[in-house]
């Protein structure tokens, strides 16, 4: 069920029930800040909540139709705050699309990237796929409790996917998986990994993108053939070293990435 509010307030008690939040419940808030173009978390001991700047995130209208519509095939209740002219106007300019659809849409890049720690990376090549944290624990591959990105109030059914991104964040999740804390400092040290760069055209193509309003992701596996297009680890971007920070590893290995797909495309 979708629930919309004209005002909202951040805490455990849930406005519908007059009870705890229970993990059924998810929260969309349309805001006007110029400070972020997405936030997620859970504040006050409130439910997992996504927050879409109107002023930054200009496809605002397609994440919060994907929030919902992924929310509700999930069996999720879904919590907006958000005017209702502003509602009537998403749910026009979303009708006939769907969270699983499979054509990428305008502001979604056409590669994808995933990474891993270097220990991870060798276990990936030997089973020739991507696994999400719930398929890997279950074969006894991981023994820690629970994901880094519990931490960060993610929820639980999180651990069925894996996720996929852009620029400096997957590093961050490598480096704050090793310090066993969230570490946001893009120019801290950690051990690289590996880097790997998927082709999301053909991601979706094959219905396997799935996006629930703010992350791209795939559900329990995903063959790294034909989808892996390149993999960069410390040695094949240039660094003298397996340490370097986030951010520099990130740079150079868009880069390096940039120069394969002009080698591959013979310019």
């Amino acid at each position: 069920m979708v629930y919309r509010f004209d005002s909202f307030t951040e805490n455990k008690i849930n406005p519908i029930t007059g009870c705890e939040y229970d993990s059924s419940w998810q929260v969309l808030m349309l805001t006007e800040s110029d400070q972020y173009k997405m936030l997620v978390g859970s504040k006050n001991g409130g439910p997992y909540s996504i927050k879409l700047s109107r002023v930054q995130c200009k496809e605002w209208m397609f994440r919060a139709g994907d929030f919902i519509d992924f929310s509700e095939k999930n069996g999720k209740n879904v919590i907006l705050l958000m005017p209702e002219t502003d509602y009537l106007t998403m749910q026009s300019v979303y009708a006939g699309h769907s969270f699983q659809e499979n054509s990428l849409r305008w502001y979604e890049p056409s590669v994808l990237i995933h990474s891993t720690c270097m220990e991870n990376w060798i276990s990936i090549q030997k089973d020739g796929m991507l696994k999400s944290w719930n398929r890997l624990h279950a074969e006894g591959k991981i023994s820690e409790e629970a994901p880094i990105g519990s931490k960060l109030g993610d929820p639980v059914d999180f651990r069925n996917y894996i996720m996929f991104g852009s620029g400096i964040p997957g590093e961050i999740v490598v480096q704050s998986k090793q310090k066993g804390k969230i570490v946001m400092d893009a120019d801290a040290e950690y051990l690289t990994g590996a880097r790997l760069y998927f082709d999301a055209e053909k991601m979706a193509r094959d219905g396997l993108l799935i996006r629930d309003g703010c992350h791209i992701k795939v559900k329990d596996i995903l063959p790294l053939k034909p989808y892996l297009l390149w993999a960069a680890t410390w040695d094949q971007v240039g660094l003298e070293s397996q340490t370097s920070t986030p951010r520099i590893f990130s740079e150079k290995a868009d880069q390096m990435f940039q120069v394969y797909r002009h080698e591959e495309a013979g310019l």
